[in-house]
């Protein structure tokens, strides 16, 4: 069968013309004999791969020498413990904004190191907005406040950044990273797990402050100290060398098609080819308060969880896949990645005004 258009939360779709490079250099990369995945990451070919990604990243990102560019394994989920356990060091406090399930996974496990402080929360209605928040309830002695800057399941998105003051702003960017434009001087640290749109799972991208480095808490083991990758220039230990490349080669088509700004311009019509559908459909809504909805995570139910299970496996029928939502929120998800084409959104838009007209 031919591709499909693959509208998982990650890991997500990834450009075409990407994978058939990679498949292109499969077996001989540039020349060398041998594929990526089995260079030695000590080697002359795999150290140009590795310095190429990251001054690609610096470039899309515009990401000032102050900071260190980390790729790091154990998903976004091990910075849940590695960011409290290099930050929260002198007041071993941290304000905290529940927004969804990442955000309060993040939480529960910094508190585990210190006091955390939950600010604001939207758990009240299943996380279906971005809480406003009040300046006089942050903790100016905290050692950083975080956030989760896109909520993948929930489909919400920070338009306004808190203002913390001197207290560093950390970001969970997973699933929002090069998809608009990020001022990275307004925060301490970045993380992003790379399986959304950055390339394949299995390495993680932290940007961080060289001030925020080095302090991290006695008895911090060696490969949760961001000290250790800074020094080492992410080779400490063997890095996930193959996804390195395939980011690479994504950061590589992201530059030629015009970089973060372009791509910004492409996913903003996409989704508003997707909201407007929903906001004049007779049977599907969105679940997210409109100045919150995320450009890359859109939920959408019918009010019959029939109605949803036979569009979600006609969709599939289609060529539609992963459509499925979150548990959470029930009814159905589209994630519209840098890599969904616009030609993928309005398509599925007409398939669900053509289910629309059949289910009425």
């Amino acid at each position: 069968m031919g591709r499909v258009y693959n509208f998982s939360a990650g890991p997500s779709m990834l450009p075409e013309e990407v994978l058939k490079k990679a498949a292109e250099q499969m077996t001989d990369y540039e020349g060398c004999g041998m594929s990526v995945m089995e260079m030695s990451h000590r080697s002359a070919e795999y150290e140009a791969i590795i310095q190429r990604a990251e001054s690609l990243l610096r470039e899309l990102m515009n990401i000032p020498d102050n900071y260190k560019v980390l790729f790091l394994q154990g998903g976004a989920s091990s910075q849940f413990a590695m960011i409290p356990l290099n930050l929260m060091t002198k007041s071993k406090k941290a304000d905290y904004v529940i927004t969804g399930q990442w955000a309060k996974k993040a939480a529960s496990e910094a508190a585990k190191y210190g006091c955390v402080n939950k600010v604001a929360s939207s758990d009240d209605k299943t996380f279906s907005y971005i809480p406003k928040l009040d300046p006089s309830t942050f903790d100016k002695d905290a050692d950083y406040f975080h956030i989760t800057l896109n909520n993948t399941i929930y489909g919400t998105r920070y338009t306004t950044l808190p203002q913390t003051g001197d207290v560093p702003l950390v970001a969970d960017i997973s699933s929002i990273a090069l998809s608009e434009p990020i001022d990275v001087t307004k925060f301490g640290l970045l993380y992003a797990g790379a399986q959304k749109n950055m390339g394949p799972a299995g390495v993680t991208i932290v940007i961080i402050r060289d001030d925020l480095i080095g302090g991290a808490m006695e008895g911090t083991p060696t490969m949760f100290d961001y000290k250790i990758h800074a020094d080492n220039g992410s080779m400490y230990n063997t890095p996930p060398t193959y996804a390195i490349y395939m980011c690479m080669l994504v950061f590589e088509w992201l530059k030629n098609l015009g970089g973060v700004n372009a791509m910004y311009e492409i996913n903003q019509k996409k989704a508003k080819i997707l909201y407007d559908y929903l906001d004049s459909s007779s049977i599907f809504r969105g679940t997210v308060v409109k100045e919150d909805r995320s450009l890359m995570n859109v939920p959408f139910v019918t009010d019959s969880d029939d109605l949803n299970a036979k569009f979600i496996k006609e969709a599939k029928a289609r060529g539609f896949v992963n459509l499925k939502g979150h548990r959470t929120v029930g009814g159905m998800r589209a994630s519209i990645y840098n890599a969904m084409p616009v030609e993928g959104v309005q398509a599925l838009v007409d398939f669900m005004k053509e289910f629309e007209e059949n289910n009425k």
